[in-house]
């Protein structure tokens, strides 16, 4: 029960503390980040149902989601370091497209994310490590231990 427990608040930690950063840091998500953030409420959830019952399967299930979402952060620093373009439209920074006017572009923008996918957010100045790539550390570093945490765990 402790090792859902202890996975639970580190899932639960994550996207919590993502939000906070943009309060407390002054750091803005793009669309790429707000995505990150969904495998961990996912894991989260998982974690807490292995507290009552299916453990093993439970936290098995909550260090794919954490792996899911550091996949999602290796994807993002491929894109923060250009080797390939996001998918996604809110990640594209807002452009004229020619015959649009300022009117037009102001509707055109969503509320947030407000930022471009391609553009770093730096938890650290001058350290190196973005978010995302902090992201994929922490998810992955989550992922094995729910998977080590389940394995100690008895069989149902």
């Amino acid at each position: 029960m402790a090792s859902a427990l202890l996975i639970a608040l580190l899932a639960f930690g994550a996207p919590l503390f993502a939000r906070g950063s943009e309060g407390w840091f002054g750091l803005a998500p793009c669309e790429l980040c707000l995505w990150q953030r969904w495998p961990y409420w996912v894991a989260g959830g998982l974690a807490l149902l292995g507290v009552f019952l299916w453990r093993r399967p439970a936290l098995r299930l909550a260090g794919l989601a954490a792996a899911i979402s550091a996949a999602i952060g290796a994807f993002h620093l491929g894109v923060e370091f250009g080797w390939w373009p996001s998918p996604l439209p809110g990640c594209q920074a807002p452009t004229s497209g020619g015959a649009m006017s300022v009117e037009d572009m102001l509707r055109s923008l969503a509320p947030t994310p407000n930022k471009p996918c391609d553009q770093p957010a730096y938890l650290i100045p001058g350290f190196p490590l973005s978010m995302a790539g902090m992201n994929l550390i922490y998810g992955v570093s989550l992922a094995v231990l729910a998977w080590r945490l389940a394995q100690k765990e008895p069989r149902a």
